[in-house]
């Protein structure tokens, strides 16, 4: 007697999704209202700026340390309170940017958990790195203002008026200048991402990247004019070398994604 085959056996293979179907799926996909999730983006919000109230607390506690920090580039220079509590109003400000930098990884984290459920497998694999790589680039960038604009750019100043006059800067200006050069320098650093995100959605290709390498250069030189608040065309070469090397790094890397 020969056993026959149950018709609802089916191969092993065939129950299994190809792996475009795998990655196209949603893991987390929960059904919610359009209630929930404002409330899940109200709470994700709200955590956010409990997270940089407490960062700006703790900044404002250790703000003598961060402002000696900040003052080391200016050598050879005093520094002048020009009006009642301009120190003060300069530690709050401090403080401010401070905390914000410091709570920046963890507000990212509740961007990443708001967003991430209605991902597919295959955009959340894009979303890890992309995440990464921006937070990366931004504090290399704040790096790179410390360490190379800001120094360049007081140097420019203070040599070009040696003899002249006396250097004796107002408090509040020179942190004017030195925040909004970090963190024009941090946002500057978004490129490459910004091109990974255009390359990976198909609206530009790296030849096409490349072959706009004019308009990068003119770019490059209006964004150093406009994002540094100084004038000097020193600190603008800096900052639009780096845009340029930025850009054709982020050519590079949508070339090595098959884009």
């Amino acid at each position: 007697m020969t056993a026959t085959p149950e018709l609802d056996s089916a191969p092993e293979n065939s129950t299994n999704p190809s792996e475009a179907d795998y990655l196209d799926e949603v893991p987390d996909d929960l059904e919610m209202s359009l209630f929930d999730h404002l409330e899940e983006l109200r709470m994700r919000i709200f955590y956010s700026l409990l997270a940089v109230g407490l960062g700006i607390v703790g900044c404002f506690v250790a703000v003598k340390p961060i402002v000696g920090l900040l003052e080391i580039p200016a050598k050879g220079v005093t520094f002048l309170q020009l009006a009642p509590g301009e120190y003060f109003f300069v530690t709050l400000k401090v403080a401010g940017y401070s905390g914000l930098v410091v709570a920046s990884p963890f507000i990212l984290y509740q961007v990443v958990r708001f967003v991430l459920p209605g991902l597919t497998r295959r955009e959340q694999r894009l979303l890890r790195p992309i995440v990464l790589g921006s937070g990366i680039l931004f504090f290399l960038g704040l790096c790179f203002a410390y360490i190379a604009l800001i120094p360049a750019a007081l140097n420019f100043f203070v040599s070009y008026g040696a003899g002249v006059v006396e250097q004796q800067w107002s408090i509040d200006r020179y942190f004017e200048f030195v925040l909004l050069l970090l963190f024009s320098t941090g946002l500057a650093f978004q490129i490459p991402v910004v091109q990974g995100l255009l390359g990976l959605l198909g609206i530009v290709s790296s030849q096409q990247m490349l072959s706009g390498w004019r308009y990068v250069l003119l770019g490059a030189a209006v964004l150093g004019a406009v994002l540094t608040p100084s004038t000097d065309p020193l600190t603008q070469s800096l900052l639009g070398g780096a845009v340029v090397g930025l850009y054709f790094v982020g050519t590079g890397l949508v070339k090595l994604m098959g884009r």
